[in-house]
């Protein structure tokens, strides 16, 4: 029997029902419904339920998937997903001013940048889907806690691992004795399928091209939860940004976000440019605050790459370019201002997964604030980031991956970047990315250096 992961209508009525509820609709009678008739909740952890629904549940799953969509949201006014009305939302200083565009050593930065999305996204990958407590305790066994280097099985009690298994997936490449080069994963396999968007069409592509390219280069296997119900979609002739909408309770996921370094990096001194082009690429899969996390991370990595600016300023220009009275930007600046008030990043956590409980672990919203928090709490240093985003739990290969992107872009080469890190990554990437397989950081650095803007433009 194949139970296919994040399609099947059965499982994705219940994370419809949460995302309504979650952004302004009412949808308690559906749930009662839905309820009624013998559907169960979504699977907690994983993308689909271990047993085949009835026919007819699966067709009332569907129907109900409609009648969702076509409820009016009290939030819809605050939290826009058309560009023009994020923008006249934000005011006219979104973006802030331009910084100077970046000299001959962005190059390095670009560099340090691949490393440390490479390097933060092994480390949270053995640890993704398992709760906090788990996370805290496997690093402790191991005398690892306060995060401060890759995860370790040796010496770790049986009993623990039997309690909080490592990612099955993740273990055989990304554990520190295991690890020999980048392994792949979709938070590394995104940016390279921006660099061909970029190359095939430039910086004016649309969100068709970006489907174009998705649908000539991207596995169908190599995508999960938001980018998988489109890549559906649009086999089944939905056209863009309707994919995004149709059928798609993942639409505020983290998807986007994990898409939008190389529009950031290709953008040095122009976070608005920047936050233009993620927009673009996010249309295809997320709405609303899953939009604004990519507009954000764009933005706020714009203006990290001009090497001018500290991580402080970086975060606040990524919140001048969404909606003020998003879920999103609200999140964001609580996680900030949380950072600034407490020495324990754990007590940071604590309260960040206390307050965003309600949400899934792979939502937008709780994980963009644990990334402001990690990397404000760090005051941008590099192993403080990815160590302090990891440990937080939720999404960590994804977060350790973002964190580490901006880290190593104000960090400034990869010279800056801890030996302990990068040596076993080898300069080696691997990826089911036509043409990729086996690229060196480097070589990628100087791809994104030729997409690069030298101008801060205003689109």
């Amino acid at each position: 029997m194949l139970r296919l992961t994040w399609v099947q209508p059965e499982d994705l009525i219940g994370h419809e029902l949460a995302q309504a509820a979650q952004d302004g609709r009412e949808p308690a009678r559906i749930a009662e419904r839905w309820a009624a008739a013998g559907g169960l909740p979504a699977p907690d952890r994983a993308g689909a339920s271990p047993h085949r629904p009835s026919r007819y549940l699966r067709l009332l799953a569907a129907d109900l998937l409609d009648e969702l969509a076509d409820l009016p949201s009290a939030l819809a006014e605050h939290e826009p997903t058309d560009l023009a009305a994020i923008r006249l939302s934000c005011g006219p200083s979104a973006g802030g001013d331009p910084h100077p565009a970046p000299g001959p050593a962005y190059r390095a930065r670009l560099h340090a940048a691949w490393l440390g999305r490479a390097v933060g996204c092994v480390l949270g990958k053995p640890v993704e889907k398992l709760p906090l407590t788990g996370i805290r305790a496997l690093a402790r066994a191991t005398g690892n806690w306060p995060l401060n280097s890759y995860f370790t099985a040796r010496g770790v009690p049986e009993e623990l691992l039997a309690r909080y298994p490592w990612n099955r997936r993740s273990a055989p490449t990304s554990l520190a004795e295991n690890i020999d080069g980048a392994p792949e994963d979709d938070d590394l396999d995104y940016p390279l399928l921006n660099l061909l968007l970029l190359q095939r069409h430039g910086p004016a592509f649309t969100t068709t091209d970006v489907a174009r390219v998705w649908l000539d280069e991207l596995p169908a296997g190599r995508t999960f939860t938001a980018e998988r119900i489109a890549y559906g979609n649009l086999l089944a002739g939905v056209e863009p940004p309707l994919t995004a909408r149709y059928r798609n309770p993942f639409r505020e996921w983290i998807g986007a976000l994990i898409r939008a370094d190389v529009h950031g990096w290709t953008h040095p001194g122009a976070p608005r440019a920047a936050a233009a082009q993620a927009h673009r690429d996010a249309r295809l899969t997320h709405t609303a605050n899953g939009v604004y996390a990519a507009m954000f991370i764009a933005a706020t990595l714009a203006t990290a790459a001009t090497g001018t600016a500290d991580v402080h300023t970086s975060l606040r220009t990524g919140l001048t370019v969404i909606p003020p009275r998003s879920r999103l930007a609200e999140a964001v600046t609580h996680a900030l201002r949380l950072a600034r008030a407490h020495t324990d990043f754990d007590t940071v956590v604590d309260e960040l997964h206390t307050r965003h409980a309600a949400y899934h672990w792979v939502h937008a919203i709780p994980n963009t604030a644990l990334i402001a928090a990690a990397l404000t709490h760090a005051d941008g240093d590099f192993t403080g980031s990815i160590c302090r985003v990891v440990s937080g739990g939720w999404d960590t290969d994804s977060n350790g991956a973002t964190a580490g992107s901006v880290a190593g872009l104000l960090a400034g080469s990869p010279a800056a970047l801890p030996d302990r890190w990068t040596a076993p990554l080898k300069n080696r990437l691997a990826t089911s990315v036509r043409g990729f397989d086996g690229t060196g950081f480097d070589t990628l650095a100087d791809l994104t250096a030729a997409l690069t803007h030298r101008e801060t433009p205003h689109p």
